[in-house]
């Protein structure tokens, strides 16, 4: 692991990622080694839930546009084999629309 400081910038070069100092009573800081592997665990974190946001937006797009549940539940009560066709169609409309990828 490396771990180097720019002295005149603060700026921390730490396993080729950059960490940026802070300010701290109008003095930049240089961050210690154990704050940039708490930050790189961060940003590792956060591109993974980037990743995963990314990888299910099909089924976020799939949600905006499926039909009322509602109307599914109406025609199994009335006995309606029409309705509730209709409802399995739009439904499998949708996912034809947004795949899985």
């Amino acid at each position: 692991m490396t771990y180097k400081i720019d002295n005149n910038t603060k700026i921390v070069t730490y396993n080729n990622e950059e960490f940026y100092p802070k300010l701290v009573n109008g003095i930049l800081i240089a961050p210690t080694e154990q704050e940039c592997i708490v930050e790189k665990n961060r940003r590792e974190e956060a591109k993974l839930e980037t990743t995963e946001y990314e990888s299910n937006k099909y089924q976020r797009d799939r949600a905006n546009e499926y039909p009322d549940f509602k109307d599914y539940l109406d025609g199994i009560v009335k006995g309606d084999q029409q309705q509730i066709d209709k409802y399995i169609a739009d439904c499998l409309a949708v996912k034809a629309k947004y795949p899985k990828e």
